[in-house]
Parts: C-alpha cells; sequence; structure tokens
C-alpha cells in the first residue's frame, strides 16, 4: 500500500532513528537541569525529525483511522512545538544569564502566551506517543513489544523532565529511543510497494 506522503522511506526511516537519539544526546549537555545553549539547540533541531517520524507514524494509520490519523497529527506537530520553544528558553537563558526562576516569574505576566506556546502543548508530546503506541498495537502495525516500549517511554517521559534528573533523564531517553529507532530500521530495510506514481523529497 502506498502512503501517497511527500516523504521517502529512506527520510521516513531515518527520522524515526535521528528524532530520539538527537533529543537524547541534548541531556548531556544539561547544566544543572536547565538546557542550556547546546542542549537547547539540539531539542529545538530535534523537533524537524520527530515531526517527519510522527508523520510517518500516523500514516500507518490513515486507512484503518483516517480521522485519528489527521487529528492526531495535528496534536503531536502541536506538541512538538513546545520542544522547540523549550529549547528556545534554554539557549536565551543562558545566553543572556537569565535565571530559571526569574523567567518563570517573567512569563507569569503573560500566561497566555506561555500557556500556548511552552505549558499547554508540552504534555501533549509524550501523550500522542503513548496514544499512538496503543492505536500502532491494536491495529497490528507494529509488533507489540515495539509499541509497548513507545508507551513506556511516552509514560516515563514527564519522570525525566519535570525534576530533571539526568539519570533518570537518560535512561528514558533510551527507553524511547528504542523503539523508534528499530521502527526507523525497519522503514529503511522495507522495500516500498506502490500502486500508483507519487512524489517523494528523495530517492
Amino acid at each position: 500500500m502506498e502512503s501517497g506522503l511527500p516523504i521517502s522511506k529512506t527520510a521516513g526511516g531515518l527520522s524515526l532513528i535521528a528524532a530520539p537519539l538527537v533529543f537524547a544526546a541534548s541531556t548531556f549537555f544539561w547544566k544543572e537541569g536547565q538546557y542550556g545553549v547546546t542542549g537547547g539547540t539540539l531539542i529545538n533541531l530535534s523537533q524537524v525529525p520527530w515531526i517527519i517520524a510522527f508523520i510517518v507514524l500516523f500514516d500507518k494509520l490513515k486507512m484503518e483511522m483516517p480521522r485519528y490519523a489527521t487529528v492526531g497529527l495535528i496534536v503531536a506537530i502541536y506538541g512538538c512545538l513546545s520542544g522547540a520553544n523549550f529549547g528556545f528558553v534554554g539557549v536565551y537563558g543562558e545566553a543572556f544569564q537569565i535565571p530559571h526562576k526569574t523567567y518563570l516569574e517573567t512569563l507569569s505576566h503573560y500566561s497566555l502566551s506561555a500557556n500556548l506556546l511552552l505549558f499547554w502543548p508540552g504534555p501533549l508530546f509524550p501523550l500522542s506517543l503513548l496514544v499512538l503506541g496503543i492505536v500502532l498495537i491494536r491495529q497490528k502495525k507494529v509488533e507489540v513489544w515495539l509499541g509497548a516500549l513507545l508507551c513506556l517511554g511516552a509514560i516515563a517521559f514527564p519522570l525525566s523532565r519535570i525534576p530533571r534528573i539526568e539519570s533518570i533523564a537518560h535512561a528514558v531517553d533510551i527507553l524511547l529511543a528504542l523503539p523508534l529507532v528499530v521502527m526507523g530500521y525497519k522503514e529503511l530495510i522495507t522495500p516500498k510497494v506502490e500502486n500508483r506514481p507519487s512524489h517523494s523529497i528523495d530517492q
């Protein structure tokens, strides 16, 4: 079955692999629990392959669950927006020497913007992964163990980011990366079956 997306299997597979790995790399550059310039930059850049990865995964469900595939993808992309914005906060925080407490107090004066850009979409990222993992299992689009690991990583994700404990964050990063890297590898090695001509961003 052909996806019809303007994304080739190569780009999709590489994005599934790169998204969690680049994200995980950012944790090594935390400074006292804050993202900093390097960590914030990596988190921000990782959102590009994350969005492509979500497109690939939701595309697997578009035939059986077209509404969920469409709405779920929009919600997931909105969740990625939060990751990019938190990355910018980390960059600006270190570059301009703004303490974490100070920027939180300042943002409280702009609560609507802060919530729309940071705090409301933030939980949508792991929630999207959790629901996606469950649906992929139920629709038999991935092996049960891969979907289960994706769900576990999504559940554990807030536990690593709220307290900002590096050892826990590294463990969760690995847990989340494992199923996505395997899915990406399978995407790369599985031949694409085409029923009609389509365009892709690479061949």
